[in-house]
């Protein structure tokens, strides 16, 4: 059996929860404030519109986005007495204006987050999990966590949770449960009862839209969800935190209690873990495998795409004994990152093409053996007629991707931007487009400085050949804060207008400027930048990374020169002799 801990850091902002097996990192979640989390909240809501060519509604649950509810998900409303007697029975509930219309106030529990544009999935079955049971108060039914494998096992828990079970409601009994006497199940069970009669009891005294129940802090999920008789060690860097997590381990499990503890070191607990590592290389696009192969992640709207590549993996003189021994390392460490990263949804694999089918055969079983230790459901399709892996996972909350990171406003989340070259001809074109429509004299162009560079050239020759086709005087300014796609013709004018904003130095200027980096040509000078605007400062090669006081002496288009002010002249730079 595997050694699991579970290491939880508290800070002011947020609290991270780490889960670890063998040393490694195989679960993280995050609790933020300002971030609430609302899967397993219940809110009174009001329906806003019936869709019936999509057989849903969406209802106003007093969240930014309406909550998204299928019909498969709503016959629960036609049960609840607070409807009226009007309702349609059951039996003859075929569409979705069968069941709801607008205006009408239902209960709701959120299954699945709002992510990105989408408002979140909503249910009317309801389910309120506790460490040993989930108690379902509208479904009567009787459920054994399948991950119990003893058949006695299951039997007992069945008869008990019959036993049980309040009348009309439904149990899960759940994997925390095995070995668990009686008193502990009825202990819980009386708990979400009484839980759920208070929910009740604030539906009719409010108007939708109300929140009803929010689901327990993520300390409080962790205890109940994942802390279990496998766990060495529960380990919290805070000392609240930590004796919160004791007060609800003496009501749910007093038998773990000595296994909760305290970290008090001076080096903080990720750290001396090196989760913080762990967590970089989760949200990293390629990942090693230990054989010299590797995995590419790729997530588009529609699905994630993982291409199996053998990299450094030479393997022996038979290239299907490599292939096979890289894809199925492949395979183990997909099931972990999935978990990791929290991905959801459609999965396609590309493993290495292989020409037996018993090795195609082998490859998923190992698959499907390494999701096993996965409590989020997944299905494994097989190959398809293209030779990918189709698989799919359930999707609840946000990935580890989105939870920490957000679209790059640059590329706005494509990946790739526009090359600098690509952009400098771009801005040609635009500065002659413009020339033709214009009588003004003169034209201020400001781009990123790395565009800003090309589109001058050496010595400024590629702009002296643009004014010349275009008769106009340009000015070109680079900006730092200019995205590098963008090209902004920020002026028209005489060409003393656009020189006054395009040159922010004048002779006898004296500035205090930081030097950047010594002249490619001439390393006695130093380089500095004002507003993507070169400064040539004399003598300042040696003073690189420093800040001087320079005067301007001479000032042109494209760049200016500046002589140090008093002392501040460097030593001589190193002249490398070939």
């Amino acid at each position: 059996m595997s050694k699991k801990e579970i290491l939880v850091n508290v800070e002011a902002a947020e609290t991270r929860a780490a889960v670890i097996e063998d040393g490694i990192l195989v679960d993280f979640q995050v609790e933020r404030v300002g971030h609430q989390r609302y899967v397993g909240n219940i809110y009174k809501g009001r329906v806003e519109n019936v869709l019936p060519g999509m057989e849903a509604a969406f209802v106003d649950i007093g969240l930014e986005k309406n909550a998204f509810l299928y019909v498969g998900d709503a016959t629960a409303v036609i049960d609840d007495k607070e409807i009226g007697e009007d309702e349609i029975p059951r039996e003859k509930v075929r569409t979705i204006r069968d069941i709801l219309r607008p205006g009408q106030e239902i209960l709701v529990q959120i299954v699945k987050e709002p992510i990105g544009t989408k408002g979140p999935r909503v249910v009317t079955h309801f389910t309120l999990p506790g460490k040993y049971v989930v108690l379902m108060p509208t479904l009567d039914y009787v459920g054994v966590s399948r991950r119990i494998e003893s058949d006695e096992e299951r039997a007992r828990l069945r008869a008990l949770a019959y036993s049980l079970k309040p009348r009309r409601m439904g149990l899960i009994v759940r994997t925390a449960a095995e070995g668990r006497e009686e008193k502990d199940l009825a202990q819980e069970i009386g708990f979400l009862t009484r839980l759920w009669r208070r929910i009740q009891a604030r539906n009719r005294r409010t108007r939708a839209p109300y929140l009803l129940h929010r689901d327990y802090d993520l300390i409080y999920r962790i205890v109940r969800d994942l802390f279990s008789e496998d766990t060495e060690a529960f380990i919290i860097d805070d000392e609240t935190e930590y004796e919160k997590a004791v007060d609800l381990l003496k009501m749910l499990s007093p038998h773990l209690v000595s296994r909760v503890k305290l970290y008090d070191r001076p080096q903080p607990l990720f750290e001396f873990y090196n989760i913080e590592g762990e967590i970089e290389k989760a949200l990293r696009r390629k990942v090693w495998l230990d054989c010299g192969g590797y995995l590419i992640f790729d997530q588009t709207e529609a699905f994630l795409s993982i291409d199996v590549n053998t990299g450094r993996y030479t393997g022996t003189s038979n290239l299907a004994d490599t292939v096979l021994k890289t894809n199925l390392e492949a395979a183990t460490e997909i099931a972990h990152q999935l978990r990791l990263r929290n991905a959801g949804g459609i999965i396609l694999i590309d493993f290495i093409d292989m020409e037996s089918d018993e090795d195609r055969r082998r490859v998923i079983e190992r698959l499907q053996e390494a999701l096993k230790k996965d409590k989020t459901k997944a299905s494994v399709l097989g190959f398809t007629q293209l030779g990918l892996v189709e698989m799919t996972r359930k999707k609840t909350r946000e990935s580890l991707s989105d939870t920490l990171e957000r679209h790059c406003p640059y590329c706005d989340g494509r990946g790739r931007v526009l090359s600098e070259e690509t952009v400098a001809l771009k801005a040609e074109r635009e500065i002659k487009r413009i020339a033709a429509t214009t009588d003004k004299p003169a034209m201020l162009v400001v781009v990123h400085p790395m565009v800003a560079s090309l589109l001058i050239g050496t010595g400024g020759a590629n702009l002296a050949r643009i004014e010349q086709e275009t008769g106009k005087s340009i000015y070109v300014k680079g900006s730092l804060e200019a995205h590098i796609e963008d090209v902004e013709i920020a002026f028209l004018g005489t060409r003393e207008e656009v020189e006054a904003r395009a040159i922010p130095v004048r002779p006898g200027d004296v500035i205090d400027v930081e030097i950047e980096e010594p002249h490619a040509s001439n390393p006695r000078d130093g380089i500095t930048r004002l507003e993507g605007y070169i400064v040539d400062v004399e003598g300042g090669g040696g003073l690189v990374g420093s800040t001087a006081r320079v005067q301007i002496t001479k000032v042109f288009r494209t760049y200016a020169r500046a002589r140090l002010v008093g002392d501040m002249e460097g030593p001589e730079p190193p002249i490398s002799v070939s």
